[in-house]
């Protein structure tokens, strides 16, 4: 047969559209003519085959409108019988938000609560008081842990109910900021990813979605920020709490303070407020503990981030662990707690002393840290503004963080820096900080290492240094309605300010030192008029006196460099003035001090000792005063000798102001490990500065300065060297020195 005849077989194909049927037949050559109702038939059975129809999105939509007309048929009637006083079915509806009766092998309840969450958003105008038990159900479930889908769901709903029934915003916050906080167990967090997430569940992604939640309710409740500020500070973590509750607190405290503007100066003030209770409870020197403890732990101040802690993988031990330093720390609280004398006598108490210290210096160091680091942070000119439609899965929303709070590379490729807001953000938080110094930090006498961030702060800006110093002026020499201990306080900020600021110019450190020297004159004139009607000196006059001397000694410890009219770079050039050869001018209004420290109020006895004996010893190598026969004096009446008589009242104040203007030092050494770094490129050391003038003419020198007669006090010219006992150890006097209390030996 030809091949290409229309009967020949090659040409009976399969159609191009559908497989042939199974129980299809070839018809002989001869019927095939008379098949035409049944090719027919076997044509239209093909079509069909084709068309046959298949699942299309249309129909999964569908089916999930059937199901959401279900669901929000069974919440209608519900919350009618509900309100009816029939309660079973309302009831069903709640327990499904209750996940306490939830196995462990149970299906992801997700999908389910999403359809629910979804009919519930249609009726939320309908939740009465008598619903209430809903509405708190469903604010208290976990959702954190569940998937991405069910967080958009979830959050869009919260965001309609709080508009809808603000009676319930107070919960909802109260529940977001309990979220907030480190919990050292996890059994309210016992529900991990869904199968389909390969990225484990961790803390980080917990509190990114609360803060999602959070920014989604500011944009739609501007007001929020007032109720918001007082959950916040109600659950900021005690002082004797762990480290990882302080740092997880915190740190997402000043994540909220970066998108929410309205709480940034609060929420800093309540944290340098906790900054400076652990500062207080500092009681001993860290070189102390690191003799005690053998430095231990002090480099790393804590090993793992607990942002990055994977929910229901914390070592049980550990958990218990925190929880019985817990109890036992607020133990201590009682007025049921042991005799501090017993316990000293105890030297497993007292190692367990140095453990609490070291522990408290490591919170203090790790939160000044994390300050420091919100502090510099820079300003972008764009925030995106999150929206429920872009929910967080594992990633941070909007501007995420790194570990050290600084805007990844991705957000700094989506925002702008713009200078203009960064000179207005820092503005604004330089006041900030100098309220909170106003406030609190200049009234506490103990703390020492809180005060430097307003000394780190100032550094960023010389208009920031200048408005400081200004004010400690003012408060010290100005404000004469000032409590004496804040204007002693000031003076001692001012003095140990522009002492050890590298950033401090000349020019600002000579007119700090001739405004203060503008005040010892007054009070030198005061003097002189009393002595003169034979009456007596009020203890304000006194003391306020005594502390700014103190101050002009210190600062020309430092400084003496930048007071002298020709500048003196080196000792060289000091042997030269000691041989006679040139001249040495100094600031003009400094001269005063000839006056104060030989009259009779004899400053050089009330101060502190280490400030005065370095003074005498910088003194007497630039030419500039010669004390030590003063000192020898003081000394001898101290030592039983009966003091001259003066018409000035010596006890100028209480015994615990005097104690504190002897030992009082703000800017001491930065000793803390970690956060030493923002303090040391704008700090000056006493080794930067020392004088180093050599024992060679000692003693040459030794007989002409027993010949001095102590009686007279003044100016001398003599080139004696200071009483060997005086002299001792003085290389490192300032570097001893400290504000905290000085254990007693033995």
């Amino acid at each position: 047969m030809d091949p290409h005849s229309r009967l020949s077989q090659y040409n009976h194909r399969p159609p191009k559209a559908g497989p042939p049927t199974q129980n299809t037949r070839t018809l002989p050559m001869d019927k095939q003519k008379q098949a035409g109702p049944q090719k027919r038939q076997f044509d239209t059975s093909t079509l069909l085959l084709i068309a046959r129809p298949i699942a299309t999105n249309s129909r999964v939509k569908k089916s999930q409108k059937l199901h959401r007309d279900i669901h929000l048929a069974f919440v209608n009637d519900a919350l009618e019988c509900k309100s009816q006083g029939s309660s079973e079915d309302f009831d069903e509806l709640v327990r499904q938000f209750n996940f306490k009766g939830l196995s462990s092998d149970a299906p992801a309840p997700g999908p389910q609560l999403r359809l629910w969450i979804s009919a519930l958003s249609h009726v939320v105008s309908r939740l009465e008081r008598t619903h209430s038990a809903l509405p708190e159900a469903i604010i208290t479930m976990p959702w954190t842990t569940m998937d991405s889908q069910f967080v958009k769901s979830y959050t869009s709903f919260i965001g309609m109910l709080v508009s809808a029934r603000p009676e319930y915003l107070s919960l909802v916050l109260e529940k977001i900021v309990q979220g907030l906080t480190y919990h050292p167990g996890t059994n309210t967090l016992n529900f991990a990813m869904p199968e389909s997430s390969s990225a484990p569940l961790t803390r980080r992604v917990i509190y990114d979605r609360l803060h999602y939640l959070l920014r989604h309710l500011l944009v739609l409740i501007p007001t929020l920020p007032s109720t918001l500020q007082n959950h916040l500070i109600r659950h900021f973590p005690h002082k004797r709490l762990p480290l990882a509750a302080q740092v997880t607190y915190i740190r997402n405290t000043l994540r909220i303070a970066e998108y929410c503007p309205e709480l940034a100066d609060r929420i800093l003030a309540t944290i340098v407020d906790r900054v400076i209770q652990i500062d207080v409870e500092v009681q001993v020197e860290i070189e102390e503990i690191e003799d005690n403890l053998d430095g231990a732990g002090l480099e790393e101040v804590f090993e793992l981030d607990p942002f990055d802690t994977v929910v229901g993988q914390e070592e049980a031990e550990q958990e218990e662990e925190a929880l019985e330093d817990d109890q036992d720390s607020f133990s201590d609280l009682s007025s049921e707690a042991e005799d501090p004398d017993e316990l000293a006598n105890d030297p497993d108490e007292l190692n367990t002393d140095f453990r609490h210290v070291k522990d408290m210096v490591d919170k203090l160091d790790t939160i000044l840290t994390l300050v420091f680091e919100y502090l510099n942070r820079p300003s972008f000119a764009v925030k995106p503004i999150l929206s429920a439609d872009s929910p967080p899965s594992g990633s941070p929303p909007s501007t995420p963080l790194t570990s050290e709070n600084q805007p990844s590379t991705q957000a700094q490729n989506a925002m702008a820096l713009d200078p203009e807001l960064e000179k207005t953000t820092r503005r604004s938080q330089f006041h900030a900080l100098l309220s909170i110094f106003d406030r609190a930090i200049i009234r506490t006498f103990k703390s020492r290492y809180t005060q430097f961030l307003i000394f780190w702060y100032s550094s960023l800006d010389p208009e920031f240094s200048d408005l400081f110093q200004g004010m400690l002026v003012e408060k010290a020499l100005l404000d004469e309605n000032l409590p004496m201990v804040t204007r002693i306080a000031a003076s001692s900020y001012i003095s140990s300010f522009v002492s050890r600021a590298t950033f401090v110019d000349k020019e600002s450190t000579r007119n700090v030192v001739s405004v203060l020297c503008d005040f010892l004159t007054s009070r030198m004139d005061a003097l002189d008029h009393t002595l003169s009607v034979g009456g007596e000196l009020t203890g304000t006059y006194c003391g306020m006196f005594y502390a700014v001397c103190q101050a002009v000694f210190l600062i020309f410890c430092f400084r003496w460099r930048d007071l002298a009219e020709d500048q003196v770079e080196d000792v060289d050039e000091l042997a030269e003035l000691h041989a006679g050869r040139s001249a040495k001018k100094w600031l003009p209004r400094l001269y005063v001090l000839e006056r104060a420290v030989s009259s009779s109020l004899n400053p050089l006895k009330h101060c502190a000792s280490n400030v005065v004996v370095q003074f005498a010893r910088v003194a007497h190598a630039t030419d500039f005063i010669y004390c030590y026969p003063i000192l020898e004096a003081n000394k001898r009446s101290s030592d039983g000798d009966p003091p001259q008589r003066t018409p000035a009242r010596q006890t100028f104040v209480s015994p615990q102001a005097n104690t504190e203007l002897n030992t009082f030092f703000p800017f001491d050494p930065y000793k803390l490990p970690k956060s030493s770094s923002y303090i040391d490129g704008v700090y000056r050391e006493w080794s930067m500065v020392a004088i180093d003038d050599g024992d060679d003419d000692d003693e040459d020198d030794e007989d002409e300065g027993e010949d001095v007669d102590s009686a007279r006090i003044g100016v001398s010219i003599a080139r004696t060297a200071p009483p060997e006992p005086l002299a001792d150890t003085l290389g490192a006097s300032f570097e001893a020195m400290s504000i905290s209390p000085v254990r007693p030996q033995g």
